[in-house]
């Protein structure tokens, strides 16, 4: 993994390879690569210094079935380093596997579907309900990583006619910013015509992963 914990980790990097902890911390934060630059800010601005963070490839996003063995391996990797360690993942599509995982190993993790909810509230976001079942999502990060997350993975960079295949049910595009950022804007909405959506911004700040991390800040 890449160990760039004291500057701004690059986004390829952390899409890819992750993100070492610098091991001078009591509790470690297991996180998704796609929330290293949100973490590290909180870490920041608190002045949680006894927070370290380690990120699992964001990629894996991708491929969610490969997450509950990953986090597995690293709480056993760091497990003797650190006091406690905080599963900074929500179930991000492993059918209630990862939370099982964090059970049987006695880990707290977020709480929550995936990020798009806990960026938003998890309380908000499912008043939502079925609402937004054709609402395509995008935080910070995915916007930052719309070609290497949903273009060329699903083949759009080589074939634009299939577009409409994948993106069909889908009526709008919602951009969750956790930062004032107008170049950030101007790709979500880049995005969203691209796919041929209607485009909506919705400032959700750092959300429940504030209020956790707070938490676990505090143990």
């Amino acid at each position: 993994m890449t160990d760039t914990i004291h500057g701004a980790p690059e986004d390829a990097a952390l899409t890819r390879e992750g993100l070492a902890p610098r091991k001078d911390g009591r509790i470690l934060v297991l996180a998704c690569g796609a929330l290293a630059h949100e973490i590290l800010a909180l870490i920041r601005v608190n002045g949680w210094d006894h927070l370290d963070l380690t990120c699992l490839p964001a990629i894996w996003h991708n491929t969610p079935e490969r997450i509950p063995a990953a986090v597995e391996e690293a709480v056993a990797r760091h497990r003797d380093s650190y006091e406690a360690i905080f599963v900074a993942y929500a179930d991000c599509g492993s059918g209630g596997q990862l939370q099982a995982t964090c059970d049987r190993l006695g880990v707290e993790m977020i709480e929550g579907p995936h990020c798009y909810s806990f960026f938003e509230g998890n309380d908000r976001f499912a008043e939502h309900g079925d609402g937004e079942i054709d609402v395509f999502y995008l935080t910070d990060f995915l916007t930052r990583q719309f070609e290497t997350f949903v273009i060329k993975p699903l083949g759009l960079d080589r074939h634009p006619e299939l577009r409409d295949m994948y993106f069909g049910h889908y009526t709008r595009l919602v951009y969750q910013a956790q930062t004032d950022n107008p170049k950030l804007d101007a790709m979500a909405r880049a995005a969203a015509d691209r796919l041929g959506l209607a485009y909506e911004r919705r400032f959700t700040g750092y959300g429940d992963l504030e209020t956790s991390l707070r938490a676990v800040a505090r143990d």
